[in-house]
C-alpha cells in the first residue's frame, strides 16, 4: 500500500476564512447603522443574517485544525471527514437561512408591514451584493485550488448572502420610488429564500453522499482504470473500489498479472501502478493494489 503524505492545508483554509470572516464584520456594522438610521427594517435584519455568519466561519477555522491532523491509530484513514461533516453544517445553515427569511417575509405580508427607507439604504444593501459576490467568487477559485469542499461551501454561503441582500436592495428602491408597494419586499424575499434553499442544498447533499462512503464518479473511476491498465504488465484488472474521505480518494484494486513473474517484479509492478494511480490528479491520497497470478482457467 502506498499513501501520500496529505499536504497541511489548515493555515491557508484559516487565512482565505479570515478574509471572509472580516467583511463579514464590515458588512453586519455597516448594514446595521445604514438599515438604522435609513429607516430600513429589512437592512437590519440583513445586517444580524450577516453577523450570524460568523458561525460557520468559525467553524472552518477551527474545524481545519482537526481534519489537518494525520492518521492516528483509532484514526487510520486521517480526519478529513471532518471536512465533510462541516460542508454538510454549512449547507444545513443555508438552508435555515432561507427558511427564515422566508417566513419573516411571509410574517411581513400577514401583518402588512410598512417602512420609509432612504438612498442610504439601498446604496448599503447594493455594496453588500457586490461585495459578497466577490468573496464568493475569490473563496470559491481558492477551495478549488486547495481541493477544499469546506471552503467551497463556505463560497456558496457568500453566494446565498449576495442572494438575500437583493430583496432588500429591491424593497428599499420601491419603498423609496414607489411607497405604496409595500408588499414587494416580502414577495422579493420570498422568491430568492427559495434559491438559498437551493443553494443549501447543493452545498449539503454532496457532502451526505460522501459521509456514507461515496465513490468517485463514472468518469474518474474510467480515467483511474486506463491508467492501471496503462502498465504492459497488467493484463486485466478487477474489483476497483474507490471511497472519498473528505475531499481525499482512496482506491483499491486486483491486478492480473502472469504467473511466471517473481514475487519482487510483483511487488514493484504494484507499488509502480499505486504510484501512477497517486499522480492521476484525482486527489488520489491512498492506493492498494492486490495481485492476482494469471489463470487461463478464468477467463
Amino acid at each position: 500500500m502506498t499513501r501520500i503524505a496529505k499536504k497541511d492545508d489548515s493555515s491557508e483554509v484559516r487565512r482565505i476564512t479570515w478574509v471572509g470572516l472580516g467583511w463579514n464584520a464590515v458588512l453586519s456594522v455597516g448594514k446595521f447603522f445604514a438599515g438604522y438610521f435609513g429607516g430600513s427594517q429589512a437592512l437590519v435584519a440583513d445586517a444580524i443574517h450577516s453577523a450570524s455568519d460568523f458561525t460557520t466561519d468559525i467553524a472552518i477555522i477551527v474545524g481545519s485544525r482537526f481534519w489537518n491532523s494525520p492518521p492516528d491509530s483509532r484514526h487510520p484513514y486521517g480526519h478529513r471527514r471532518f471536512e465533510t461533516l462541516i460542508s454538510v453544517g454549512i449547507g444545513l445553515a443555508v438552508c435555515a437561512v432561507g427558511v427564515g427569511l422566508g417566513y419573516s417575509a411571509i410574517v411581513a405580508l400577514k401583518d402588512g408591514s410598512q417602512s420609509k427607507p432612504e438612498w442610504i439604504a439601498a446604496v448599503m444593501a447594493f455594496i453588500s451584493i457586490v461585495v459578497k459576490e466577490v468573496l464568493f467568487r475569490y473563496t470559491r477559485a481558492k477551495g478549488r485550488a486547495i481541493r477544499s469542499e469546506a471552503v467551497e461551501a463556505n463560497a456558496w454561503h457568500h453566494r446565498s448572502d449576495a442572494y438575500s441582500s437583493i430583496p432588500v436592495l429591491i424593497a428599499v428602491l420601491f419603498g423609496i420610488l414607489f411607497p405604496r408597494l409595500w408588499f414587494a419586499d416580502s414577495v422579493g424575499t420570498i422568491i430568492v429564500a427559495l434559491f438559498i434553499l437551493h443553494s443549501g442544498y447543493e452545498i449539503a447533499w454532496p457532502g451526505i453522499h460522501r459521509v456514507a462512503d461515496e465513490g468517485a464518479s463514472d468518469e474518474v473511476i474510467e480515467k483511474l482504470k486506463a491508467v492501471a491498465l496503462g502498465c504492459p504488465e497488467v493484463i486485466s484488472i478487477h474489483g476497483f473500489r474507490t471511497r472519498y474521505v473528505g475531499s481525499d480518494l482512496h482506491v483499491d484494486l486486483h491486478i492480473v498479472v502472469s504467473a511466471d513473474m517473481s514475487l519482487w517484479a510483483a511487488h514493484d509492478l504494484s507499488e509502480k501502478v499505486e504510484r501512477m494511480l497517486i499522480d492521476a490528479g484525482e486527489n488520489v491520497v491512498d492506493a492498494l493494489v492486490h495481485v492476482d497470478p494469471y489463470d487461463p482457467k478464468k477467463v
